[in-house]
């Protein structure tokens, strides 16, 4: 009997070693946990695009609920410190002449709103069903004078977000926006909006800052997170769904 030659011997392995290189580039791919299949990965398909025609009229000029404005018929700001204002003079002002402007449409405020603030005293103490939330006062745009930040809750859900600041001794609205107002913070130059979403794990959170060249707050940032239940996170779950 023969037996294989040296040279054969070594051949072998090598051999064998191509035919395992080609047994798994057919069997599919391979990484530090071995073989594995991708499956079938079906059929890709382009994105639908619905009623793709149809597009919104653009707003009529003044009626941008974001931009900055003054407020007509504000009261006067005693000695230019907004610490010193009628925050509930200069709510009503902004409510009243922003329904005027959109023509009740809604576009710029929510037409309850002055109904709701038909609720408020005409002076001194507002009273308890006042819709008007207590003012807060923090320095959004950097230049070491406090803006006045508010909002008017128009049916105890839904709320009108409005910021103020004082420009050459007029008061204008910087910010409104209409949200269910699930939390509010207020960080440096930042002003965060929480809002609860049709998914009640999450939360929607708007990130305002202050844009010179606008001279107003903008959206710098939207994000969905996760929320958590009370004292176990610094975003909570809202306390009811949407």
């Amino acid at each position: 009997m023969r037996h294989p030659s040296t040279r054969t011997r070594h051949r072998a392995p090598a051999a064998l070693a191509l035919l395992g290189v080609l047994a798994a580039g057919a069997a599919g791919c391979a990484d530090e946990e071995g073989l594995r299949s991708e499956g079938d990965q079906g059929e890709v398909h382009a994105p639908l695009t619905l009623w793709k025609d149809l597009h919104p009229a653009p707003p009529p000029p003044g009626q941008t609920p974001g931009r900055a404005a003054v407020v007509p018929g504000a009261p006067a700001v005693p000695g230019g410190d907004l610490r010193r204002a009628d925050v509930l003079g200069l709510v009503r002002a902004d409510i009243v002449s922003a329904t005027r402007e959109d023509g009740g449409t809604g576009r710029m405020v929510d037409p309850r709103a002055v109904q709701r603030l038909a609720r408020c005293a005409e002076h001194g103490n507002p009273g308890p069903d006042c819709p008007v939330r207590p003012a807060v006062l923090h320095d959004l745009t950097g230049d070491g004078k406090d803006e006045l930040i508010t909002a008017v809750d128009v049916d105890g859900r839904l709320s009108e977000l409005r910021v103020y600041a004082l420009r050459d001794g007029k008061v204008v609205r910087v910010l409104s926006r209409r949200g269910v107002l699930e939390g509010v913070d207020v960080a440096g130059g930042h002003l965060t909006v929480r809002e609860p979403t049709t998914n009640p794990g999450l939360v929607s959170i708007s990130d305002y800052v202050w844009d010179p060249d606008k001279g107003s707050m903008v959206l710098s940032q939207l994000t969905v997170d996760e929320c958590s239940s009370a004292g176990e996170s610094d975003t909570p779950c809202p306390q009811s769904g949407v």
